[in-house]
């Protein structure tokens, strides 16, 4: 099994290449990634966010399509794609990469941050069960934390940026108008980083990040990050939620 984090390069000795700034920097880093991963937070909870206004429901408009698609980028796609994956309405939701410039596009490429990729996880799903919109709302209040800048607990990167990439204009209104509710309503203490960006291609992740969190419950990175935000999405959205998720083939 691959580990998440990518191993270190060969560097020189570590006193000898940085000064006491960077060593302070590197401490407060520290104390921080041990926070994350031994204390509870908010988005461990979820977050009760209000349904999306009329507005937003009108910026998605009504669609004659049997299927839709939508890409979210919020932390490591594992998460993701679990609570997608257990959401009413969805068909397939595939773990991926999109936001970069390359095209020969790795994991191991896209974890070194270079490739400008976010880890991402493209849904398909059918409007007439469940409406953008509702997958805005399940993306803000439980999937992720769109407060955190280019990082989610102990993933630190671009590519864990929160982003919405949207392939059409009625998708990037709706999240627009979806954000500003957020907002005005102060749902949340810190600002909302995520970014809307056009989604230019999608790149599925390899084979083995696929279904990780159904695969692997026994990994201690799916019991203390993923494996809530499923149980949040059964405990404030149970409309949504479905048991049985829908795996990749």
């Amino acid at each position: 099994m691959k580990h998440k984090h990518a191993r270190p390069q060969q560097r020189p000795p570590f006193f000898s290449s940085v000064g006491k700034d960077a060593l302070l920097l590197l401490a407060v880093v520290l104390i921080l990634g041990l926070v994350y991963a031994t204390s509870p937070s908010k988005a461990d909870k979820g977050v009760v966010l209000p349904p999306p206004s009329a507005e937003v429901v009108a910026a998605v408009g009504d669609t004659a399509l049997p299927t839709e698609t939508a890409v979210f980028a919020g932390g490591c796609f594992w998460g993701i794609q679990a609570v997608f994956q257990h959401t009413q309405g969805v068909l397939n939701a595939v773990s991926g990469y999109a936001g970069g410039s390359a095209q020969d596009v790795t994991y191991d490429k896209v974890s070194s941050g270079r490739t400008q990729h976010a880890e991402v996880v493209q849904v398909q799903f059918d409007p007439r069960q469940v409406s953008y919109a509702q997958l805005l709302q399940i993306f803000f209040s439980v999937a992720h934390n769109p407060t955190q800048l280019n990082a989610q607990y102990p993933d630190v990167g671009t590519q864990y940026r929160s982003a919405i990439f949207y392939a059409s204009s009625n998708h990037k209104l709706a999240a627009e108008r979806y954000i500003a509710q957020l907002i005005e309503a102060k749902s949340f203490e810190a600002p909302i980083v995520t970014q809307l960006e056009p989604l230019q291609a999608f790149y599925p992740a390899e084979a083995y990040h696929q279904n990780y969190a159904t695969l692997h419950p026994e990994s201690n990175y799916i019991a203390r990050f993923d494996r809530p935000k499923i149980d949040n999405l059964h405990a404030l959205l149970p409309a949504m939620y479905r048991a049985q998720p829908a795996l990749v083939p």
